[in-house]
């Protein structure tokens, strides 16, 4: 069995009903751990050390947040420039994080359509993400296309819960090691691996 830390980063959590929901959703799947950097640092001074062993003891790393500005919360960047040290994540001696994988979850307010080359952001959502996945390439981590829940200031009720329910499915998954790679790697979205 795999175990996922889920690193969950929203700085106005009480204005959104979808993080909410796929908060609430992945609280319950066994093997993962949630780690609310928002709620755990209000003044952002990072516990390094502390950091750096939930990278240690997890398999798998998902940075949840929405997609503010074509990337993340401030809070991710701290994290990544504090957590992310040379000779212990990078570097010559940098060896603590190999083989571990990684990847982005993702709420954003535009439509699927809209993360399209030519369409309304002009690029595609793993053109946007390309930072995060050099991170993990620097860090010899495994990559996975993102879940990413499009639309959300128009999402219905049921839709959310829709998106909850995959979300959880995708974390079991995760955990009981029912994802193949190779293939979850030439998905776009890891959403294309989940059915209702």
């Amino acid at each position: 069995m795999s175990s996922v830390l889920i690193l969950f980063a929203h700085p106005a959590l009480e204005k959104s009903r979808t993080n909410r929901l796929l908060l609430e959703a992945c609280r319950s799947v066994e093997g993962v751990t949630v780690n609310d950097l928002y709620e755990e640092y209000p003044d952002f001074d990072i516990d390094v050390d502390r950091e750096q062993q939930l990278l240690l003891d997890h398999d798998y790393i998902l940075l949840h947040h929405p997609f503010y500005w074509y990337s993340s919360p401030a809070i991710v960047k701290q994290w990544e420039d504090l957590v992310l040290e040379h000779g212990w994540a990078y570097g010559r001696e940098g060896k603590a994080l190999v083989g571990k994988k990684i990847l982005n979850v993702l709420t954003t307010g535009g439509r699927h359509e809209a993360y399209e080359e030519g369409g309304y952001n002009r690029f595609t959502m793993q053109q946007f993400l390309a930072p995060f996945d050099q991170t993990a390439y620097l860090c010899k981590m495994i990559y996975l296309p993102p879940f990413v829940v499009h639309g959300t200031h128009r999402l219905s009720e049921p839709e959310m819960r829709r998106y909850a329910s995959q979300y959880k499915s995708l974390l079991t998954m995760l955990t009981t090691d029912q994802i193949d790679l190779e293939d979850a790697k030439t998905r776009r979205y890891l959403n294309e691996l989940l059915v209702d």
